[in-house]
């Protein structure tokens, strides 16, 4: 007899072995550091917690991360958009090299990335002459923190978009055009409307990704203190000093701000689906 939340029989065998394995996994690896984090966070008083939390140098983190993690988004998006445009409609020399590299920031590591782009975009990198000749200042500046933050969270944008966009046919496109569509209509009425959830869930993740970024930003911003310095730098350099409980407020305000953002993404994607459905 199977369980009463099965709407359908399932199709592999094993719901008792495979349920547990996922619960443990889940358990031991995301949930039991995430419970341990709030266990050693609440031996604090709420004065101390407040006052580790709200510190001006910790503060000033806060707005340089959510502002950089949103510029960032925005520009991931763009460029993710375009990404996914050109190889899933376009074939081309050089096509299967150009999807592999979107993947290159998950196997690089963060670190090497961040030190890459500083010696590519500080005043004597072979980019960074260039904007040194007009006064801009990219690496060691906030400029560097934004490009790190598109680098490392590109391809959530681009592999969210990609699949669902291969699945948007140039049919499509053609039946718009033989019922008189313009250009524009076709990208606001037929392609964006279907692309919509997936762009929502690669710029959410993305930008999330950006919230929690240390190596690649670390490397190139500079760590300015009230200019550059993110919310993840300031955990470390409270672990560095060991100072461990305020380390674990500070990520206590992390660990919230992206479990908000998850389920408000949950909640933005209930209410769009059946949107959604109506108009693919």
């Amino acid at each position: 007899m199977l369980p009463k939340f099965f709407n359908r029989p399932p199709s592999l065998p094993g719901f008792g072995l495979s349920f547990g394995i996922s619960v443990l996994y889940l358990s031991l690896i995301i949930l039991l550091p995430i419970a341990g984090l709030l266990i050693y966070a609440s031996g604090m008083s709420w004065a101390e917690y407040w006052r580790a939390i709200s510190d001006p140098r910790v503060v000033a983190s806060y707005r340089v991360t959510l502002y950089g993690a949103f510029l960032s988004t925005v520009f991931a998006t763009i460029l993710g958009l375009l990404l996914s445009w050109i190889i899933v409609r376009y074939e081309f020399p050089g096509k299967r090299v150009l999807d592999a590299l979107v993947d290159l920031p998950f196997a690089l590591p963060t670190a090497v990335a961040g030190l890459t782009l500083a010696l590519l975009l500080s005043p004597p990198g072979w980019l960074g002459q260039y904007f040194s000749a007009w006064g801009i200042k990219v690496a060691y500046a906030f400029p560097g923190l934004v490009i790190a933050m598109v680098f490392t969270s590109l391809p959530f944008v681009v592999r969210s978009v990609q699949p669902v966009l291969a699945d948007v046919g140039p049919e499509y496109e053609e039946a718009a055009r033989t019922l008189g569509a313009r250009d524009g209509q076709i990208l606001l009425r037929v392609i964006l409307p279907a692309l919509l959830p997936a762009v929502m869930t690669g710029a959410s993740q993305a930008f999330i990704r950006s919230l929690g970024e240390f190596g690649a930003v670390v490397m190139i911003a500079g760590n300015l203190p009230f200019r550059t310095e993110i919310t993840s730098l300031m955990i470390f350099m409270r672990q560095a000093e060991n100072n461990y409980p305020a380390a674990a407020a500070i990520a206590t305000v992390v660990l919230f701000a992206s479990l908000l953002l998850l389920f408000g993404l949950r909640m933005a994607q209930k209410w769009l689906l059946p949107w959604y459905r109506t108009e693919v």
